[in-house]
């Protein structure tokens, strides 16, 4: 089928340039995803582990203190902290401030830094209390 040069061309991935904005609005949609899925299942096995008595929470704990374990709570966290700043932004958003080019790639990258930034304090005050 010949393509008619007289019609635009639909806006696609070629076209556009990824920038912050684009990265924090696909992790905001990723992060509400696992959150659902991982918190979910989490919170469940939590539940579970109360319900079903010392040695249960037991197991889940040693699990939690598992280096496998630790990875999947500090990624629930960073998705936690990342989705709840991200979520902010487009509060922000919605009120129609922050839309110039600056302001928006600032407050994105902001988004990107906060989360670290309070996943790193998070962490630093939770495996530092327990020294």
């Amino acid at each position: 089928m010949a393509r008619n040069p007289s019609r635009p061309l639909s806006p696609h991935l070629t076209v556009w340039r990824w920038g912050p904005g684009m990265v924090v609005s696909i992790l905001h949609r990723v992060t509400g995803g696992a959150l659902s899925v991982a918190g979910l299942a989490l919170l469940v096995w939590w539940l579970a582990a109360i319900a079903g008595g010392p040695a249960a929470f037991a197991d889940l704990a040693a699990a939690a203190k598992h280096p496998v374990g630790l990875i999947v709570l500090i990624g629930i966290s960073w998705a936690f902290f990342q989705h709840l700043l991200s979520g902010m932004r487009h509060l922000v958003l919605d009120t129609g401030a922050g839309y110039e080019l600056g302001t928006n790639k600032s407050w994105a990258l902001a988004t990107i830094v906060g989360s670290i930034a309070l996943t790193i304090a998070l962490w630093a005050n939770i495996l530092g209390a327990g020294a």
